[in-house]
């Protein structure tokens, strides 16, 4: 049965939604891409545990990260691999609601799709090697910040664009919507 509003099908500046959305997806798979190649590399020339020094505040290592962000949950006995995995897949889902939802905008679909992206990468490393595999370590003597990846990046970056988006909108309250006045 056709839509009775045939804007609900369309993507911003009179394009199918679809259309509209595609750049998008290239980047989320564009992030965990590039995010698998880089841990590729990072498999193939490191051993665990391994640090090359690349300036005197960063170094390149290999570490297997079983938990969440800075390790949480880390030494539990595996379930955790499951549930964050599947709670990736389902943020992942609802990012991308909400990117069908703005997909007439640039920023905060170029945000979701960061997230998405970096959330993928992490969840392949979570089904391949039952961990995420982190390898950039930044430091200052011996303070230092847990190890990441470019997935982490990705991500961190999205959710401060996202939140950059939320902050720095228009400042005009959205109308709710009513059927005299549909979204």
């Amino acid at each position: 049965m056709p839509e009775s509003n045939p804007s609900n099908r369309r993507g911003g500046a009179g394009k199918p939604a679809a259309a509209a959305m595609a750049p998008w997806l290239g980047l989320a798979a564009l992030v965990a891409v590039l995010d698998q190649l880089t841990k590729q590399w990072v498999l193939g020339s490191l051993h665990p545990g391994q640090a090359i020094p690349v300036a005197p505040f960063f170094d390149l290592v290999l570490v297997f990260n079983r938990g969440a962000a800075f390790s949480f949950l880390a030494d539990h006995s595996g379930w955790q691999r499951w549930f964050f995995t599947g709670l990736a897949v389902v943020i992942c889902g609802w990012l991308l609601a909400l990117m069908h939802r703005h997909r007439g905008e640039r920023l905060l679909p170029a945000a979701f799709a960061l997230i998405i992206g970096g959330a993928l990468g992490n969840v392949i490393d979570r089904l391949m090697h039952g961990a995420v595999v982190d390898f950039l370590y930044f430091h200052a003597g011996r303070y230092g910040w847990p190890a990441f990846n470019l997935a982490d990046a990705a991500i961190t970056l999205g959710v401060g664009l996202m939140l950059w988006g939320q902050f720095h909108s228009n400042g005009e309250a959205k109308a709710e919507p009513t059927p005299e006045n549909p979204r």
